[in-house]
C-alpha cells in the first residue's frame, strides 16, 4: 500500500485537471493561504486551469499569498527563463494577482543568506505553506532540493548537478552561466498542509520508480514524499 494517494490519469489533460480540481478545494476552504506552485513544463496547464477559475469567479486567487519555490541564483528576474517571470506568465498576471502577496527569492542579491532568512521568515509569518504543489527532477529533486540535500533543510542555496543545469538549458533563449539555485526546503515542503506531486515525462520515469520504492533515501529526493500524511502523486499515461 502506497502512503500517499495515486493518481493515474490517461494524459497530460487529464493530469491537470485532477491536479487543479484538488488545489480549486483547498483554496476555497483556505482562500487566504499561502501557497508554493513549481515552475516548469508540467504545471502550466494546472496553473492555466486555476487561472480559468478564477476568471469563473469559482475561486479568488488575489485572496491567497504565494511563495516562490526556487530561482536560478545571479539571473535577474526580468529575464524571461527566470522562475518568477514563469510564475508571472502563467498565474500572476493572468489572474492580477497583487505583487505585494507574492514573495520570491531575489537571485541577483549580494546577501543570498538573507534571502533564505526572508523566505523562512514569510512562510513562518503565514504559519507554513498550505499547498504545495511540485514537478520531480531527473534526479528526483524537488525544487532545487538536489540529491543528498538533508530533508531537514529550510530555505537554502545550492550547487545544481549537471543534469539539472543541462535540463534547465531550455528555458533561455540565450546562454547564460547557471551553477547554484536557491530554494525552499524540504522540511518547508513536508510541512505543507497538502502536497501535490505531478508528473508526466518519460525522462522521470526513474524517478517515480524511487518514489514508489520503500526505501527512503537524501539520494533520491522525491522519496521525501513518503513522509507526508497528506500527498497526492498524479502520473499521466507515460508514467
Amino acid at each position: 500500500m502506497q502512503p500517499f494517494n495515486l493518481i493515474k490519469t490517461q494524459n497530460y489533460e487529464e493530469l491537470s485537471q485532477a491536479a487543479s480540481e484538488i488545489i480549486i478545494k483547498v483554496l476555497k476552504e483556505n482562500p487566504h493561504s499561502l501557497y508554493c506552485f513549481a515552475g516548469g513544463d508540467t504545471p502550466v496547464r494546472t496553473l492555466e486551469l486555476l487561472v480559468k477559475a478564477h476568471q469563473e469567479k469559482e475561486i479568488n486567487l488575489c485572496d491567497a499569498y504565494y511563495i516562490g519555490l526556487d530561482e536560478w541564483v545571479g539571473l535577474d528576474r526580468s529575464n524571461d527563463g527566470s522562475c518568477l517571470s514563469y510564475m508571472k506568465r502563467n498565474l500572476f498576471d493572468p489572474a492580477n494577482i497583487p505583487k505585494e502577496q507574492v514573495h520570491f527569492f531575489n537571485a541577483t542579491s549580494e546577501d543570498l543568506e538573507k534571502e533564505c532568512s526572508l523566505a523562512n521568515e514569510y512562510i513562518k509569518k503565514h504559519g507554513g505553506i498550505t499547498l504545495s504543489l511540485l514537478g520531480v527532477g531527473v534526479n528526483g529533486h524537488l525544487g532545487f532540493n538536489e540529491p543528498g540535500t538533508s530533508f531537514e533543510s529550510q530555505a537554502h542555496i545550492v550547487d545544481l548537478n549537471d543534469i539539472t543545469k543541462k535540463v534547465g538549458e531550455k528555458y533561455f533563449e540565450q546562454d547564460v552561466m547557471i551553477s547554484q539555485g536557491i530554494t525552499v526546503g524540504i522540511k518547508q515542503l513536508l510541512e505543507s498542509k497538502y502536497l501535490i506531486l505531478e508528473a508526466s515525462s518519460e525522462t522521470k520515469k526513474e524517478a517515480i520508480k524511487k518514489l514508489m520504492e520503500s526505501k527512503i533515501t537524501e539520494d533520491w529526493p522525491v522519496t521525501a514524499l513518503r513522509l507526508h500524511t497528506n500527498c497526492t502523486v498524479v502520473l499521466d499515461g507515460m508514467l
